[in-house]
């Protein structure tokens, strides 16, 4: 251990992808909805979701070789399912993936998914510590796990540090559901929309939400307010396996949605995404469930109990999604140049789950996350594509 560790106040002017940072009895916790929206809420699940650091990290400039961060994770595990693995932190020196390391200890909320029933165990900090960095300054960007609520304790390094200079890339502003917040991705960086961004020479603000993307009033204000060049929306998913609306109720909210990020931003590049390839749900209704009989021999897996039958009354599914965010993109685009689609199927569909399936029915594995992005990528930041640079 280094007897010259400087420690540096933790300050959101250290840390990217966050809009917020509450600062609690222990250190900071970074949110990616601000204090007035999470007054609005009352779901417990977009409050897990949304203090889980998905596209956060430290961004300091410093010529240390070696840094050490204490964090307090907060972890959800399920009764009758193995514990999930650790969160990993992922560091970048200069825009390049070094170092991967995870933190033992923190807290751990047990769900009892037949019962519903919850349990909080308290544990102490960790440390993840990076050293035999490069002797010379350097940026470095420490991504938290996307899958995790991450207190920020301390941060230690044996060399000054300073705050990354901002402005250098454009800011692509993301809102999505668990798929965009990286589940079953092994690590923050191999989510797709950071793929994504790296491969599109942006900076990510990801604002996907585990089984929160319901097209909700303050998250629309709160992407009206953040600052950004590029904004898209992910919809879709959630819509269906939430049950949360009718085809009657669908249409408007999804132009309330897109007016109220047009009141913020009018001209700024607006792409609408549409659900991937997910066979439970195609023609199938919600309500989305776990399958109990997977959960029975230690497997997470979702199913739909709707009846396909209710589609006459307006259930939704996500072939139905697809046909009416067409539609009304293509309504809105003839008088709103900036505002594009994107059909989900032209990321993963039919072909790529017989070749990549989904684990759980429901989500993308890494594989699957980097093919999207690359498949994003090409399509959306492409020199005829409607994020392209200015350089493209």
């Amino acid at each position: 251990m280094t007897s010259t560790w400087i420690t540096t106040p933790i300050t959101a002017d250290l840390l990217r992808g966050a809009l917020d940072v509450e600062h609690t009895a222990r250190g900071v916790l970074p949110h990616r909805l601000p204090a007035w929206a999470r007054a609005q809420n009352t779901d417990g699940q977009l409050a897990m979701a949304e203090a889980q650091p998905a596209g956060v990290r430290l961004a300091i400039r410093t010529r240390a070789t070696a840094v050490e961060l204490d964090t307090l994770p907060t972890r959800w595990t399920y009764t009758g399912l193995p514990s999930r693995p650790d969160g990993v932190y992922d560091l970048l020196v200069d825009g390049h993936l070094t170092h991967q390391a995870s933190v033992t200890g923190g807290d751990t909320v047990t769900i009892d998914m037949t019962s519903g029933k919850t349990q909080r165990r308290s544990g102490p900090p960790g440390t993840v510590r990076f050293t035999g960095l490069p002797d010379r300054v350097k940026d470095l960007e420490i991504w938290l796990p996307h899958n995790e609520t991450t207190e920020l304790v301390a941060l230690r390094t044996d060399a000054p540090v300073a705050p990354v200079p901002t402005g250098g890339r454009r800011v692509w502003l993301h809102h999505g559901s668990s798929i965009s917040q990286g589940s079953n991705a092994t690590s923050p960086t191999a989510t797709w929309p950071e793929v994504a961004a790296s491969l599109g020479g942006v900076d990510l603000v990801n604002l996907g939400f585990g089984g929160s993307a319901l097209l909700d009033p303050f998250t629309a204000r709160t992407m009206r307010d953040a600052p950004a060049e590029l904004i898209s929306v992910k919809i879709g998913i959630n819509l269906v396996n939430t049950d949360v609306m009718r085809l009657r109720a669908f249409g408007p909210a999804v132009h309330g949605f897109l007016d109220t990020i047009r009141d913020g931003h009018p001209h700024t590049p607006l792409l609408v995404v549409s659900p991937i390839y997910c066979p439970i749900h195609e023609d199938t209704p919600g309500p989305g469930s776990f399958d109990l009989a997977a959960l029975a021999t230690g497997q997470m897996r979702f199913r739909a109990t709707g009846d396909p039958a209710e589609r006459a009354s307006g259930k939704l599914t996500l072939r139905l999604i697809r046909e009416e965010l067409a539609r009304i993109t293509a309504q809105r685009a003839a008088g709103d140049p900036n505002l594009h689609h994107l059909d989900g199927l032209d990321l993963y569909g039919a072909a790529d789950f017989a070749e990549l399936p989904l684990p759980d029915q429901l989500h993308p594995d890494t594989a699957t996350h980097r093919r999207i992005a690359e498949r994003f990528a090409k399509r959306v930041f492409s020199a005829d594509g409607p994020f392209a640079g200015p350089s493209s």
